[in-house]
């Protein structure tokens, strides 16, 4: 029975090539976007899952009010580990991680710029991050030790055993190789390279046990069956207590299991938001792309139902069951979706590598996991069963009586459930195309929003080996030679803040004014360079103000904090040091380009806290021979390193990547719901077709027109469409509105989204249907009339 129903289904795959072919493809593109998402989707779920005592694993976290608004952040004093292991019964161990490093490796000949930490040296106990040489317990007991990840090993020392070998880090001190590690998964927070102990670290100088300096991660392994909830309690009053000018600043610990999706908060409050919504938002597309797929299936399906009406009457008289005849289609819709499967995994394995690329990650199929397999396996089953389930249940309804003459088919019902499910696919595109062009909308207007500096020909590089001391060679040098017109020092990237503080003094202050401001540095001339705008004072000028050492330059927004009346000549306290102010700058974008900016406090050389220059190159000579010649002088003044510039607009264009990835995902998976949809509509424009074949041989019979004949049949399809229209413009306006409520800067919904999105999904349909419509219409009414 079983190789009869093959039989039966293989012959009406190769009967209806090209409904077959429709199918098999609406269900492949369907399966094989799902599929995608789901990749990333596990990805996204597993990170940092690895870890054997996950469980146990938890990062401190600080709590304070700034502003009236109560922030939560994830970077404490160096000084907290050492404190917990101490004071905490519960904690097992704590880790120190700084914040990742650049620094130049020498072996031989070969000089790598490589990004890594420094870590305590219980790290890779606390994290499962395997060694293939080395003992996890010693590794770090030297402070010249290093750990190396096997491709940066490879680099270094190719296929040489790498133990014991000496690295020569930033042109000063050797490290010995102890430990050689596998390289870290792409789903965990840690991208090292490498690993140095902390040790290193202290020696430099860079340890301190300020409760205030908050500038490092500190991790926490609790022992086993340890209360979370007693630790946190003491957590909450641990500052206070080393602390005495923050009586109510609080520290809490947070799971390893919620870094990644759900580490967002609101006034202190998780709010359930973060990577998790996109997480949300995605797997609600790839459910319904799945949907959608599968409705186009149940269409086309249905569509032919004719085809295959008197074989199912036939059936039931000679005594076949409905539970026999769902069982035959069913098992149809299942073989479908088998060779969809593969057609799905040929399109995903192809499609692969530009979809990482899009996502920024690294997801695969693992062909080597009995579990993929099995999942595979299932997923198949499921979308064949669910895209055959109703096909299967209506054809086996069928009464014999009513088939075999003929009078079974109700093609002019107002509601049935073809055009159901052709209102839900488009009501999805529409949804889509919508929060589509809302989202590039937004990307647009943070991208015109002014940055409040001029970008063009603007460039920093740090401040790495010798031009620290070399700068002013360098600056000199590329002044003179007009490489430059305009360089200054600065302590970040003028696209990055490095620093923020509180606790400022000031004349006049509110007593109860905690406000955190930016803190940045510069050694004179970041105006010319920069291209800021002074609304009030100057620029330093050291050359002929000497106490612009002590000078501080201020913006729009730190003056509306202080409440100046005339802030020139006015004095600030800040870290011991009292800064006069000099002039003010309007605000400009430091950080988000979505979010208001933030009071800055900009100080003078004696802040003594320099890692880049600021190079305003020559705007009357070409990028390419600038730099060129630019090389030759850092080259000069800092052999050993590379000239490794970047260009701030570069910079500054990255802050909209997020958004661009949303978008661009956004539309290309709205064009695929689309192309499903309109395969639907396609179906439903046969079975139209096919059951008024003789209504349209009578009108064509008594005069009516080809362009009056197309007219009437698209014209039901054309009210399907207005109305998924009317139900997809609420549901994208409220989407988009809740995604826009978490932006500060952001664009207003225009009633003309919504118009452009009607007319588009209004000429999709009308070029979808048109064909069978005019084929239908241009019919010779003879053969039509003559069909039985």
């Amino acid at each position: 029975m079983i190789k009869n129903y093959f039989k039966i289904a293989f012959r009406n795959l190769l009967r209806n090539k090209g409904f077959s072919v429709i199918n098999i493809l609406g269900l492949a593109i369907g399966m094989a976007s799902a599929v995608l998402i789901l990749l990333w989707i596990r990805n996204e779920i597993s990170y940092d899952d690895f870890h054997v005592k996950k469980d146990r694993i938890y990062e401190a976290w600080n709590r304070a009010s700034f502003s009236g608004e109560l922030r939560c952040w994830n970077t404490t004093p160096k000084v907290l580990a050492r404190t917990m292991e101490k004071d905490f019964p519960e904690v097992e161990q704590a880790v120190r991680v700084n914040w990742p490093s650049n620094i130049l490796f020498t072996v031989g000949e070969k000089r790598l710029t490589v990004k890594g930490n420094m870590v305590d040296s219980n790290f890779l106990q606390v994290f499962t991050f395997p060694l293939l040489q080395g003992n996890a317990a010693t590794v770090f007991n030297d402070m010249h030790s290093i750990v190396l990840t096997e491709t940066l090993a490879q680099k270094l020392f190719g296929k040489e055993d790498p133990m014991g070998k000496m690295i020569k880090l930033d042109n000063k001190d050797n490290f010995t190789v102890t430990g050689l590690m596998k390289d870290p998964p792409n789903n965990t927070r840690f991208t090292f390279e490498y690993l140095l102990p902390y040790s290193y670290f202290r020696s430099q100088g860079s340890d301190d046990e300020n409760w205030g300096n908050n500038s490092i991660r500190t991790y926490v392994l609790l022992k086993p069956n340890a209360s979370v909830d007693a630790v946190n309690a003491k957590m909450k009053v641990l500052k206070p207590r080393y602390d005495k000018d923050e009586p109510k600043w609080e520290m809490f610990i947070y799971p390893i299991s919620r870094w990644r999706l759900y580490s967002s908060f609101t006034n202190g409050v998780e709010d359930n938001s973060g990577r998790i919504e996109f997480v949300r938002l995605f797997a609600i597309i790839a459910a319904f792309i799945l949907l959608i797929a599968c409705i186009n299936f149940m269409n086309l399906s249905t569509a032919r139902s004719e085809k295959r009406a008197k074989e199912v009457g036939i059936r039931k008289v000679v005594g076949a069951q409905k539970t026999s005849l769902v069982s035959q289609f069913i098992g149809e819709s299942i073989l479908m979706a088998f060779l969809s499967g593969i057609v799905a995994v040929i399109i995903v394995l192809f499609t692969l590598q530009p979809f990482n690329r899009l996502v920024n990650e690294k997801v695969a199929i693992d062909f080597g996991s009995p579990i993929a397999w099995l999942a595979a396996i299932g997923f198949i089953i499921f979308t064949g069963l669910l895209a055959g389930s109703y096909p299967a249940f209506f054809l086996s309804s069928f009464r014999p009586v009513q088939v075999l003459k003929g009078s079974f088919k109700k093609a002019h019902a107002l509601i049935t459930p073809r055009k159901v499910l052709v209102v839900l696919q488009f009501t999805f595109a529409i949804v889509l195309i919508i929060c589509t062009i809302i989202v590039k909308q937004q990307i647009n207007y943070a991208k015109d929003r002014q940055a409040g500096y001029n970008k063009n020909n603007l460039a920093y590089h740090f401040l790495t080996g010798d031009l620290e001391k070399n700068y002013e060679l360098v600056k000199n040098e590329l002044l003179s030679t007009a490489i430059a017109s305009s360089i200054t020092k600065t302590s970040s990237p003028l696209t990055e803040s490095w620093s923020d503080g509180w606790g400022q003094e000031w004349e006049g202050k509110d007593p109860n004014d905690k406000t955190d401001f930016y803190r940045y540095s510069q050694d004179g001339g970041l105006g010319v360079t920069a291209g800021l705008q002074f609304i009030k004072g100057r620029d330093f000028d050291l050359e002929k103000y000497l106490t612009d050492s002590t000078g501080m330059i201020i913006n729009e927004s730190a003056w509306k904090v202080m409440k100046f009346k005339d802030p020139i000549g006015k004095t600030v306290k800040d870290n011991g040091v009292e800064w006069h102010i000099v002039g003010v700058i309007k605000d400009f974008i430091m950080t988000s380009p979505y979010e208001a900016t933030r009071p800055m406090l900009i100080s003078g050389p004696k802040s003594l806290w320099f890692n880049t220059m600021l190079i305003k190159f020559n705007e009357h000579s070409s990028t390419a021979d600038n730099l060129k010649k630019a090389e030759v002088i850092f080259k000069k003044y800092n052999p050993e390193y590379p000239f490794d510039y970047k260009f701030v607009d570069e910079e500054y264009a990255l802050k909209f990547e997020e958004e661009k990835r949303i978008g661009v995902l956004a539309g290309i998976f709205a064009g695929l719901t689309i192309f499903i949809s309109c395969l639907g509509l396609f179906g439903l424009a046969t079975y139209m077709a096919e059951n008024r074949i003789k209504e349209i041989g009578v009108r064509k019979v008594l005069g009516a027109s080809v362009t009056g004949i197309t007219t009437l049949l698209s014209k039901d399809f054309l009210k399907l469409v207005f109305v998924s229209y009317i139900l997809a413009a609420p549901i994208a306006w409220w989407a988009m509105h809740s995604w826009l409520e978490d932006y500060t800067y952001r664009v207003q919904i225009n009633w003309w989204v919504f118009v452009i999105a009607g007319i588009l999904s209004i000429l999709i349909a009308i070029l979808t249907v048109s064909y069978q419509a005019i084929k239908a219409a241009i019919r010779n009414p003879v053969k039509s009339l003559r069909t039985e």
